[in-house]
């Protein structure tokens, strides 16, 4: 298999959003519209993985599956118990069952990268980490192409020492889950652009600017420091083929949520999201606490699924660029860059 980066028309990577945004619809439309399209294997089964990349590479191959790596940092036991105490008031004004912290899970990473290496796909990305040596030899041993994610220089010198085949850096603007090599670091507020900037010097990889890509002057300006594409997730959440919850794609573009925040309320782990009441009556008792805090709000937000201040409204900074549209009008936003 070709790295499917080299033959993109138009520099535009569709971020993998996990949790139901990124669908296998939204990839082949963006792949066909000549980006490359991300499906995002976490929270899902294997199987449930299998099937979805059946579905996008019947009708295309430029399109890649991004893993969660295995956390890091454990979870304290008693800040989990801590914070699911103050999740207990909210839990019974909802109607649903207090919830306690349940046990660590790697959303069965072994499993689905034994899987992506039996039945090879052209592009694998990481989240949340690095993979070890071993799984991006055994990746590139069939031919393919693998991704690898930074938030800071020292990530990204981390992340050079694997030899991918691209690096995708992430600054502070970017919406949804911080990609942080482990929870318990607090995420550095360097922009997209000076990051960029910064490790640009250090190689000649092909870098994938993530973060705060609003629209095609923000993509030009982080093309032109050094980036040879961009990501762009807040902008394709409300795209028709996207799987964004509709009070979700209400919040992003009816005008009401004026600003994000970075918060840990809803995963345990740095995210950015649309300010809401969640974030509010939460901030006080955050903690690091992933994957156990995301499944201990999940009956929450499943309860307030129509009501967008009690859902993780995932955003970047640039969220008043949404639209609702077709995520090849998305796509068509960068072409000619």
């Amino acid at each position: 298999m070709s790295n499917p980066l080299s033959a993109l028309q138009v520099p535009v990577v569709q971020a993998p959003m996990a949790g139901g945004p990124s669908t296998a619809a939204l990839a082949v439309a963006v792949a066909r519209a000549g980006g490359l399209g991300m499906l995002a294997a976490g929270y899902k089964t294997t199987e449930a993985m299998a099937a979805e990349i059946r579905k996008v590479a019947e009708r295309t191959d430029r399109f890649g599956v991004n893993l969660f790596t295995p956390e890091q940092d454990p979870s304290d036991p008693a800040q989990l118990d801590a914070f699911a105490d103050a999740l207990a008031p909210l839990a019974a004004e909802l109607g649903v069952p207090a919830p306690r912290p349940g046990e660590y899970t790697d959303d069965h990473y072994a499993a689905k990268l034994d899987h992506l290496v039996a039945q090879p796909v052209p592009a694998v990305s990481f989240t949340f980490g690095l993979p070890s040596v071993d799984d991006v030899a055994r990746l590139r041993s069939v031919g393919t192409a693998v991704i690898l994610n930074a938030t800071d220089e020292a990530e990204f010198t981390a992340a050079l020492a694997l030899d991918p085949d691209a690096v995708v850096v992430q600054g502070a603007e970017a919406g949804g889950h911080r990609a942080t090599h482990g929870q318990a670091k607090t995420p550095q507020e360097i922009s997209t652009a000076d990051l960029v900037s910064s490790v640009r010097e250090q190689t000649a990889l092909p870098l994938i600017a993530a973060g705060g890509v609003s629209g095609r002057d923000d993509a030009a300006d982080l093309l032109e420091r050094g980036a040879d594409a961009v990501q762009v997730g807040t902008l394709f959440l409300t795209a028709q083929e996207a799987g964004t919850k509709p009070a979700h794609r209400r919040a992003l573009l009816g005008g009401e949520h004026e600003e994000t925040v970075v918060t840990r309320v809803f995963s345990g782990r740095a995210a950015r999201a649309l300010r809401n009441r969640f974030t509010d009556r939460l901030a006080a008792a955050q903690v690091p606490g992933y994957p156990q805090v995301h499944y201990m709000t999940a009956p929450l937000r499943a309860a307030s699924a129509d009501d967008p201040e009690g859902l993780n409204l995932w955003a970047g900074t640039g969220f008043a660029g949404c639209r609702e549209t077709t995520a090849a009008n998305v796509v068509d936003l960068f072409r000619g860059l």
